[in-house]
């Protein structure tokens, strides 16, 4: 059965919006990490907001060894949305039924990992329904200021186990877990 795990920058106070403040600590160590969740992934999967985002960048993003813009525009993509009807980025599919049901099919097919990048709805739903996996927290070493990761999961309610590890020369610590047994 394929995971599904989320990818999530977070500030040290919460923060996971607009994620520019990333930019300083994506260095080579965090581009091989990137890459490799990339390529152990044959599916991205995410809602409409963070495809809007990511249909406006990845097809223009130039081509090159480090930048997994082939990587990013050749995956399959599904989206979560009720409003977004007839998508650009190429290879992507709009799940329009349930949630859940369709990310349980997603799961029971072959393949690869189904990755997902942030933390928003959609993750929250998956982690409520047991369908999420692993969520990898990339904490960085920066204060931002504004709303945090809290903001979307006031219903939530889980216990998580560490999974794994890893610190980065820049600071930055990325802390995988699953869920408690």
């Amino acid at each position: 059965m394929r995971k599904v795990i989320a990818s999530t920058y977070i500030t040290l106070d919460g923060v996971i919006e607009n994620p520019a403040w990333t930019t300083p600590f994506f260095d080579d160590e965090a581009v091989a990490f990137a890459g490799e969740q990339l390529r152990a992934a044959d599916a991205l999967l995410m809602g409409r907001r963070t495809y809007e985002g990511f249909a406006a960048a990845w097809p223009t993003m130039e081509v090159t060894e480090d930048s997994g813009a082939a990587e990013m525009n050749a995956i399959r993509k599904y989206v979560a949305s009720t409003t977004l009807t007839d998508p650009e980025w190429n290879n992507t599919t709009v799940l329009k039924g349930d949630l859940v049901e369709e990310v349980a099919a997603l799961k029971a097919q072959d393949g690869g990992d189904i990755l997902m990048y942030g933390y928003g709805p959609v993750a929250h739903t998956l982690l409520k329904a047991g369908l999420l996996d692993e969520a990898r927290f990339w904490i960085h070493p920066v204060f931002v200021g504004g709303d945090t990761v809290t903001t979307p999961l006031a219903e939530a309610a889980a216990t998580l186990a560490l999974a794994g590890t890893k610190v980065m020369k820049s600071g930055v610590i990325i802390a995988s877990y699953r869920r408690a047994a």
